[in-house]
């Protein structure tokens, strides 16, 4: 008989894409090969509890993203579940895949607590999590590869908007918190006079916002497999409906979207973004599996915003349709993103 390799599912936590972590999780539990033993663990919303909950439970639950803005925990309304440690998760499993989003889950966090309990996760280590997550320290990396970023500027509470001016100009801007994903808390300035609401809205998540001069292009995005052997996948073109740019409400809603694969740009200019993919993901030193995401100043010339090193996993996520248009299934995504984390 096959043994099977058992894999924790890791999903929620302390963080405002918090039910999106819950159906990235769930499909990954769905998806997992008949290889894999998958043993669902929630973090409730407070950070306090870590919950095995049964796989059928998991997946009978009501869409989780109905859930955004209301308060509640669809866990500890609905489920029936019972706590785990750090001490169980270790003697129990082989791995643990990482399906959380933003902070205390993509920001190197959980990563450090899985590296003191000498357990195998999947995605990228301590140091390169908090680096992806922390965009005004990325930025800084990025310059110092000479890799293209946006001009921007870094605002605390209290800081006078005078150095937004001098270094910018006049608006447009795009504002967003220094140190989330999901597009959480971001918004397009038009006129001086919206500057500061937007700050301020950036900053319920975090202690700084960064103003970015605003760029007119078309957006891409670009994922990332592999460990030193790291390759690109097919460019993704995003066009929002929903939205002046791709929100939280274009990125988790049906039809938020268009997405486009491939993106349709020449293939000079697609190579051109892998590659600048690749050296982006080797700079900050990621593995397993990443997404870096663009726009294209005039339309031609790529200018990286970010690198989300734990991308979205729900149906509706980028990661996956990048990976099937490479001919990788969405089963077959999942057991190269475990097997890149046995290796290490």
């Amino acid at each position: 008989m096959t043994k099977h390799i058992k894999v924790a599912v890791l999903m929620g936590g302390r963080s405002p894409e918090y039910e999106i972590s819950l159906i990235s999780g769930r499909e990954v539990v769905k998806n997992l090969p008949k290889k894999y033993l998958p043993i669902p663990i929630i973090i409730t919303k407070d950070g306090r509890k870590w919950l095995n909950v049964a796989k059928k439970e998991l997946l009978s639950l009501p869409d989780s993203s109905s859930f955004v803005g209301t308060g509640k925990d669809i866990v500890s309304t609905s489920l029936k579940s019972r706590p785990v440690t750090s001490e169980k998760i270790s003697g129990s499993v082989d791995i643990v895949f990482i399906a959380m989003h933003g902070p205390y889950g993509e920001d190197g966090t959980v990563q450090g607590m899985l590296e003191l309990a000498g357990i195998k996760y999947t995605g990228s280590g301590v140091l390169a999590s908090a680096l992806g997550m922390d965009k005004p320290v990325f930025r800084k990396l990025m310059e110092h590869a000479k890799i293209p970023v946006p001009k921007s500027v870094v605002v605390s509470e209290g800081d006078s908007l005078k150095k937004v001016y001098r270094e910018l100009s006049n608006p447009p801007y795009f504002v967003k918190p220094s140190a989330q994903g999901s597009s959480v808390g971001a918004s397009i300035v038009r006129k001086k006079k919206g500057l500061k609401r937007a700050i301020s809205k950036a900053l319920k998540y975090g202690k700084e916002a960064l103003v970015d001069e605003y760029i007119k292009g078309k957006e891409v995005t670009c994922a990332v497999l592999g460990n030193e052997d790291a390759f690109a996948l097919p460019v993704i073109e995003i066009v929002p409906l929903k939205g002046e740019f791709f929100d939280y409400k274009s990125k988790y809603t049906e039809s938020g979207a268009e997405e486009i694969v491939p993106a349709r740009i020449s293939r000079k200019l697609s190579k051109i973004v892998q590659e600048i993919s690749i050296k982006v993901y080797k700079v900050v030193g990621c593995r397993g599996f990443a997404r870096v995401d663009f726009l294209l100043k005039e339309g031609i010339y790529p200018v990286v915003l970010e690198i989300n090193t734990i991308p979205g996993l729900t149906p509706m996520s980028l990661l996956p349709k990048a990976a099937k248009a490479f001919g990788y299934s969405y089963p077959k995504l999942l057991q190269k993103i475990i097997n890149y984390a046995l290796q290490n």
